[in-house]
C-alpha cells in the first residue's frame, strides 16, 4: 500500500495574533497542509488561547483544513461548536476521559456532529494503552512530544516509542507530533511513524517560512524512507 503524503501543520499558537489573517495566508502560500489551532481552557491546562469565535474567523480565511487541538476539561460539551466553527480535524485529550467509554463517547459526540476526521492526544506522562483500544474509532492519534499547554519546552525523545507502539498494532490512521518541532527532531518523527508534523515556533520564526517548510518536509520524507528500507 502507497504511503500516506507527509503533512505539515504549523501551529498558529507560534503566529503574530495581531495578523491571524496575514499569518494564515502566509503558512499556505508557504505550502503547509493543515493548520494547528491550539485551544486552552486554563483548567486542563494553565493557559488561555482561543475559542470558537477565533476558528470561525479563521475558517473564513483558510483555503486549507484547520486542525483543531482542544486542551480543554470538557470536549464533549463543545463538539457542536468547534464543528461548526470549521474544525476539520477535532482532537480531544485522552486525559480528560475516565475510561474507553467516555472515550468513545467524545468520539461519538464529534462524528455526529460532522466532524471530518476525529482524533485523540496524549501527553507524554500518558501511556500508549489508553489510546490503542480505540484505534478503530479513530482518524488521528496525536502523540504530544512536550507537555500540553506550556510553551518553550524541549522535545521529548521518549515519546516515540508510543508512536511505533501505534504503528506497530498495523493501524492506517494519521499519527500527528506535536512539540518541539524542527530541522533536528522532524526525522525522528517521521521515521517512527508519524506522517502529520506540526512545528511552530520553527516555522513562524524562520527568515523564511516556505523554504523551512519544505526543508522539513523533504527531512520527513527521506528519514521514512530510510527506515523503510533499513
Amino acid at each position: 500500500m502507497a504511503l500516506r503524503p507527509i503533512l505539515i501543520s504549523p501551529s498558529l499558537l507560534s503566529a503574530d495574533f495581531a495578523r491571524l489573517g496575514e499569518e494564515v495566508e502566509r503558512a499556505e502560500a508557504a505550502g503547509a497542509d493543515w493548520l494547528h489551532v491550539d485551544v486552552m481552557d486554563g483548567h486542563f491546562v494553565p493557559n488561555l488561547t482561543i475559542g470558537p469565535v477565533v476558528v470561525e474567523a479563521l475558517k473564513k480565511r483558510a483555503r486549507i483544513p484547520l486542525d483543531v487541538h482542544l486542551m480543554i476539561s470538557e470536549p464533549r460539551r463543545y463538539a457542536r461548536a468547534f464543528a461548526q466553527a470549521g474544525a476539520h480535524v477535532l482532537t480531544f485529550h485522552v486525559e480528560t476521559t475516565a475510561n474507553d467509554s467516555e472515550a468513545r463517547d467524545v468520539i461519538a459526540a464529534f462524528r455526529a456532529e460532522g466532524v471530518a476526521k476525529v482524533g485523540a492526544s496524549l501527553n507524554p506522562d500518558c501511556p500508549v494503552e489508553r489510546v490503542l483500544p480505540l484505534l478503530g474509532d479513530l482518524d488521528l492519534v496525536l502523540v504530544m512530544s512536550v507537555h500540553a499547554g506550556f510553551g518553550g519546552q524541549r522535545f521529548m525523545p521518549e515519546v516515540l516509542a508510543k508512536t511505533r507502539a501505534i504503528r506497530a498494532r498495523g493501524w492506517n490512521g494519521f499519527v500527528e507530533m506535536d512539540g518541539g518541532l524542527n530541522a533536528e527532531t522532524i526525522p525522528l518523527c517521521a521515521a517512527a511513524g508519524a506522517d502529520v508534523l506540526v512545528s511552530g515556533s520553527a516555522l513562524f520564526g524562520a527568515p523564511d517560512l516556505g523554504a523551512t517548510l519544505s526543508r522539513f518536509r523533504a527531512a520527513a520524507e527521506s528519514a521514512r524512507e530510510e527506515t523503510i528500507h533499513a
